[in-house]
């Protein structure tokens, strides 16, 4: 009958009845387990590895200058294949963002001036760092050993302003710490003796007492016998 409503298990159903519910596909629902997204789809897409090893690349070099066997390493860690690895390091070389004798000069001045180093310390480290040994020694040769003594001298007297303890002590440990830093025995010595000289008497009396070429020397031999 018009105007009377069909009545169902649950009871009188006032609404009307729908047209195409059966033809009308499910709509998924939002974060549903079934549900896709463009973003879904996007991060399944694996990315180009040549792109990712860029990335890496410029990422390491936002710290600080990376040597080409140090993006190498870094590439090598990500997975990054030597094949790929070897393509994006050329063309950085081509392009001059890896330039592993600029980054040799520079790090030889900054960890010169900067920690007081000698070359012997600063090849140590270029070594490690995969810098080929012909592009170290050749930045090395841009720091004489005039440049080097005077490094050595100004070390000392900076450290002898707060020494404490008797002449010889003090010797030992300044001599000491130039060596880890890299300096030959006589180079150490020499700048040792000349700023205890002109400290004190009592440290001028004990300076008069060190032969320095023989100690030199000495010292040489025991660290030849050492390796």
């Amino acid at each position: 009958m018009a105007g009377r409503r069909a009545r169902t298990g649950r009871g009188w159903d006032a609404s009307p009845p729908r047209t195409g519910d059966a033809a009308d596909p499910p709509r998924p629902r939002r974060g549903g387990r079934g549900a896709e997204s463009p973003d879904d789809e996007q991060s399944s897409t694996p990315r180009d590895e040549s792109e990712l090893a860029r990335e890496i690349c410029l990422r390491q070099l936002a710290v600080r200058p990376r040597t080409r066997a140090e993006l190498a390493g870094a590439l090598a860690k990500r997975g990054i294949s030597e094949e790929v690895s070897a393509e994006v390091l050329d063309r950085y070389d081509e392009v001059g963002i890896i330039d592993d004798a600029a980054f040799a000069r520079a790090w030889v001045s900054s960890r010169h001036s900067g920690r007081g180093l000698a070359r012997r310390a600063l090849a140590n480290e270029l070594r490690r760092k995969g810098v080929d040994g012909e592009v170290a020694t050749e930045a090395l040769g841009e720091l004489d050993e005039e440049t080097e003594a005077e490094t050595a001298r100004a070390l000392v007297e900076r450290k002898l302003r707060t020494a404490r303890g008797e002449p010889d002590a003090v010797f030992r440990r300044l001599v000491g710490m130039l060596a880890r830093k890299g300096y030959p025995p006589g180079v150490a010595i020499r700048a040792v003796k000349e700023a205890l000289a002109a400290q004190s008497a009592e440290a001028a009396e004990f300076a008069e007492q060190i032969d320095a070429d023989a100690l030199a020397d000495a010292e040489g031999e025991l660290e030849r016998d050492s390796r």
